[in-house]
């Protein structure tokens, strides 16, 4: 901490004893107060909780794993609902460790899909490198471990090529963390509130502080085109059932005219929106 490093991400800290992590975090408090420690334990929930309870200020989640509709949904009623007080999810799209199935198998559809859920679910959120370029190769099949995986051996990267042949994602990376800096609403975990849409392919939820309200409409099948009816619930957006309105596209600065029912059609190149609702008067 004396050099300047105020981040540290504490392998497997489930296998040591709790008691021990309870001294060590409130003894650095003490002094430096603004360090932030990050538990890589995927492990029993309680134990996961139980670490946020001691001390750690964000912990890797099962989010890695949540792909299906009900999954998310399920998963963020709990993580909003009920373990918010002391448990605070970085929602990594990938680690050293782990290469999702959905990755392997999804193609460029696949990244920017769980990009857009990682950005827009959770406050915190992290991309270990390789992301941004599509690697998506695991040692074998049915393993979640990178083939030639850097914790093994030095691997540079050819970040120019990537560039240059547009096999790279970190155009979009960018954007969406522009986005979130842009809206409160997205710099928080409890507001959040999912709508409907009768595809099982499309997640549709939104996100509120204050007067910034953010809807994101996100297919979650990398294979498929589809195309869906939105129904939103216009109470939590604080709006009237009756009401008209336009919403602008913050990924592709498409602008529509919505109500409470909406369509969507969500492709390969586009398959998610992040939307704000345009205020009447504004430019």
């Amino acid at each position: 901490m004396s050099h300047g490093v105020r981040i540290f991400r504490v392998d497997n800290p489930h296998t040591k004893p709790v008691d021990f992590w309870a001294w060590i975090l409130a003894e650095v408090r003490k002094t430096d107060p603004d360090v932030i420690f990050l538990a890589e334990a995927f492990t029993r929930p309680a134990m996961m909780h139980m670490l946020g309870k001691v001390g750690y200020q964000q912990s890797y989640t099962y989010f890695t794993w949540r792909n299906e509709k009900w999954e998310i949904e399920e998963y963020l009623t709990e993580l909003t609902t009920q373990t918010d007080s002391f448990f605070r999810p970085n929602f990594f799209v990938n680690t050293p460790d782990i290469l999702p199935s959905f990755l392997q198998w999804g193609g460029k559809p696949a990244f920017t899909i769980r990009a857009v859920l990682g950005s827009t679910l959770s406050p915190i959120w992290g991309v270990y490198s390789g992301f941004e370029l599509f690697e998506n190769q695991a040692v074998r099949q049915g393993s979640e471990e990178y083939l030639n995986s850097e914790k093994y051996q030095y691997r540079p990267r050819d970040w120019a090529a990537a560039d240059a042949s547009g096999e790279n994602l970190s155009l979009l990376l960018g954007r969406l963390n522009q986005i979130r800096r842009e809206h409160p609403a997205l710099q928080q975990l409890r507001d959040l509130h999912f709508h409907h849409a009768p595809h099982e392919d499309v997640i549709v939820y939104s996100k509120r502080a204050g007067d910034d309200i953010v809807i994101a409409v996100v297919n979650l099948n990398p294979h498929a085109i589809v195309e869906s009816e939105v129904v939103l619930d216009m109470a939590a957006l604080g709006l009237s059932p009756h009401d008209v309105f336009l919403v602008h596209d913050e990924l592709t600065g498409q602008t529509w005219r919505w109500g409470q029912r909406a369509f969507v059609r969500l492709t390969h190149d586009d398959p998610a929106h992040i939307l704000t609702i345009v205020k009447p008067g504004a430019s």
